[in-house]
């Protein structure tokens, strides 16, 4: 993050409270409490496929939330260089560190690409943010070992949690 810049997390979180609440997804069942719970307290690194430079966006101020309750972010967009004062990655090979989760603000139909990156770099989970389903790609990705959740706001379900960076 660029120095004196500032986001307004408690309004960004509101919008993401009200865009959960208001859903009527039946998708959100498969959502087991138990998975999300394993993933937010065993994830220390996360690839955000789809990070965004503007701060209006869940692509932006998500990752930013998560970045500030510990968690080290790698910013995948290949038209950025640079993102939360570090390097951004084109695509999930291109990072060099171990990734535990892929957290995804893409459209449903990238994500089976982005599940089978996520499997060759060693992904122990995928997150589709809210709105995204790919049933399919879900299925794939569980088949191999990773956990998922789709259709599901990682800030809120964070906040709603408890889990803290030293619980991690």
């Amino acid at each position: 993050m660029i120095q004196g810049q500032t986001i307004n997390i408690k309004n960004s979180v509101l919008a993401c409270i009200i865009k959960t609440r208001t859903r009527n997804s039946k998708v959100l069942v498969v959502n087991k409490q138990e998975t999300i719970q394993k993933i937010l307290s065993e994830t220390k690194s996360i690839a955000v496929v789809g990070f965004s430079s503007n701060h209006h966006r869940a692509g932006y101020y998500v990752p930013v939330y998560l970045q500030r309750a510990g968690y080290r972010i790698f910013p995948v967009n290949p038209n950025l260089d640079q993102a939360l004062g570090g390097f951004a990655f084109p695509d999930l090979n291109s990072i060099q560190d171990p990734v535990d989760l892929v957290l995804v603000f893409r459209r449903p139909e990238n994500i089976p690409g982005i599940v089978d990156e996520a499997i060759a770099i060693g992904a122990k989970a995928i997150w589709m943010q809210l709105g995204i389903v790919n049933v399919s790609a879900a299925q794939k990705a569980r088949a191999a070992g990773l956990d998922v959740v789709m259709d599901a706001c990682m800030m809120v379900e964070h906040r709603q949690s408890g889990v803290k960076a030293t619980d991690r």
